[in-house]
């Protein structure tokens, strides 16, 4: 399949807590006239909180609602922002495989304002937490991105028309 052959659909956006991966993806699929899914948004549309879903049930089980959204996601949207962690499955991980994904991500110094108050349930302790997690995952998302961009210091207007531009290259 030659590159003018690919659709860029689906649009998936990694990368670590507070990247900006809903409010850009949000604009991404807004531009390009295509059905936008945030999966942490549908796991609390469903299942409540994510907070409560990690204190009453766990992480584990989380991760398993969360996959179940995934897996719709996909089928279902033209854009889809997954939960930072959502690429710690295997599954998703074969699944990504045939999507275009988009690697957002920004500096801790950048993510301290915007995580300040947080309800997030594995950043008890900050961007000390933060950190710790995206250093962990940064491995998978290299390895599963189609683009890499930093969202730390540029307008997310700008970051969006950016990847605007660059998939209807692709298509």
């Amino acid at each position: 399949m030659s590159t003018s052959d690919r659709t860029p659909f689906p649009m998936v956006f990694i990368g670590p807590m507070a990247a900006g991966k809903t409010r850009i993806g949000k604009r991404v699929a807004a531009a390009l006239g295509v059905p936008f899914v945030d999966t942490d948004k549908r796991v609390v549309a469903v299942h409540g909180p994510i907070k409560d879903i990690f204190a009453v049930d766990g992480e584990q089980r989380f991760r398993e609602l969360e996959r179940a959204a995934v897996v719709d996601a996909l089928e279902t949207a033209g854009v889809v922002s997954l939960g930072g962690g959502a690429v710690l499955d295997p599954a998703t991980q074969a699944d990504l495989l045939a999507c275009t994904v988009v690697f957002l991500s920004a500096t801790s110094e950048a993510v301290a304002s915007r995580i300040t108050g947080s309800k997030r349930p594995l950043l008890q302790n900050g961007v000390a937490d933060w950190q710790r997690i995206f250093d962990e995952r940064r491995p998978t998302y290299e390895a599963l991105a189609s683009i890499h961009i930093d969202t730390s210091n540029r307008p997310i207007e700008q970051i969006a028309a950016e990847i605007v531009t660059w998939a209807k290259e692709r298509s």
